[in-house]
């Protein structure tokens, strides 16, 4: 692990796969850089591409303050993003972001077109939580409520935070196994401080940082970068109609959706990922 010190001073926990000297792609996590996988990762790194993969502000090894009461917007992580590609390559990157990572990927592309070669938005959707526009389909009402539902762990216990991992996932459509060992590496990477403020930071008040003005939904058009869409056939958080709509309103991008995956982009289809994005 590194980290980057971003101009005003916070600090974003890194990871690289592959040659610096090659073309950089940066990828956003959701709630954390484990958001992207391994094997996709080690695919794009195989492909002749500089990969790295960050943390968020208030998650992982990125610096942490105060998730619940934020002091910065989403267009503050997509400045981040952008100071990221800048500092790791004096050439546009490809950034890719995932889950509410691709809202942060969306609006940088919008703000700093000039930081970036090419868009990949996974699993995400094109406005910021809340009330949803009536043509995109909101979450899916029973899995959330069976989301919501599970009881909270002991931030503190791995082996709880890892059960809790795979029962959501499981709720989800997604790999239980592959959630819990995923869970386990982020329990892992916490700070030694305080391990359970660090955890229960990936589960709550992630949205609460992501408030946006303008919205950039109706700024989508304006996006000329080369663009790819992946999205889960089975996703009951972000159902597909988002990433068709991303795909429909951002000229020229392309729609890969993944029948088989859900909220996650499952290792069997980390090849096939990164064969759409390496297209770009």
């Amino acid at each position: 692990m590194h980290s980057f010190r971003t101009p005003d001073g916070v600090m974003l926990g890194v990871e690289h796969f592959g040659d610096a000297s090659k073309p950089l792609v940066l990828l956003v996590g959701g709630t954390t850089m484990l958001s992207w996988p391994d094997a996709l990762c080690e695919a794009l790194a195989r492909g002749g591409r500089h990969v790295v993969r960050y943390d968020l502000r208030d998650s992982g090894t990125s610096t942490t303050v105060d998730p619940d009461e934020p002091a910065y917007t989403l267009r503050d992580l997509a400045a981040d993003a952008a100071a990221l590609a800048g500092g790791l390559d004096d050439r546009p990157a490809h950034l890719a972001g995932i889950g509410v990572g691709g809202m942060v990927a969306q609006v940088a592309a919008l703000d700093h077109p000039a930081a970036f070669s090419a868009l990949t938005l996974v699993g995400t959707r094109p406005v910021a939580p809340g009330p949803v526009d009536d043509d995109l389909p909101d979450h899916d009402g029973a899995a959330l409520e069976r989301l919501f539902s599970l009881p909270m762990p002991d931030w503190s216990d791995r082996g709880a935070v890892a059960e809790y991992a795979a029962a959501s996932a499981e709720i989800l459509g997604d790999d239980p196994a592959a959630a819990r060992a995923v869970a386990e590496r982020v329990f892992d990477r916490a700070p030694s401080t305080d391990p359970a403020v660090a955890m229960a930071n990936h589960q709550g008040a992630v949205f609460s940082r992501l408030d946006c003005a303008p919205r950039w939904r109706e700024r989508l058009p304006g996006i000329a970068l080369p663009a790819l869409v992946v999205h889960g056939r089975r996703d009951p958080f972000f159902p597909v109609g988002n990433g068709e709509a991303l795909a429909r309103e951002i000229p020229g991008a392309r729609l890969l959706v993944l029948d088989q995956a859900s909220t996650t982009i499952p290792d069997a289809a980390a090849d096939e990922v990164a064969a759409a994005m390496l297209a770009l």
